[in-house]
């Protein structure tokens, strides 16, 4: 038995440099900058036919964390109306949803 055509899960590109930091969002509470990197990762996750087991992770947290996906992100907007998360990484990180 065949698999459909464009049924296979793909690798995501930036997989090797997230994993680790899952693995640390996993083991630590939600803090401001964990909960940013927390939205920037469901954000880019989000849809994409592959990485299951973050996907499946980034939602373990959430979910340890007491959060729906709507007050992730409303917190983290907030945070990044207040400003200051990424600031002290010294260097400018991309925003994914910019």
């Amino acid at each position: 038995m065949t698999e459909p055509l464009g049924s296979k899960d793909q690798q995501h590109p930036l997989y090797g440099r997230d994993r680790p930091l899952i693995d640390i969002l996993l083991a630590q509470g939600a803090t401001d900058y964990n909960l940013s990197e927390l939205a920037r990762l469901k954000i880019r996750y989000q849809g994409f036919p592959g990485a299951r087991d973050i996907q499946n992770d980034l939602d373990q947290v959430l979910q340890s964390w007491g959060l729906t996906e709507a007050e992730l992100l409303e917190k983290t907007r907030q945070l990044h109306d207040i400003g200051g998360i990424y600031k002290t990484r010294g260097k400018k990180e991309e925003q994914d949803w910019n």
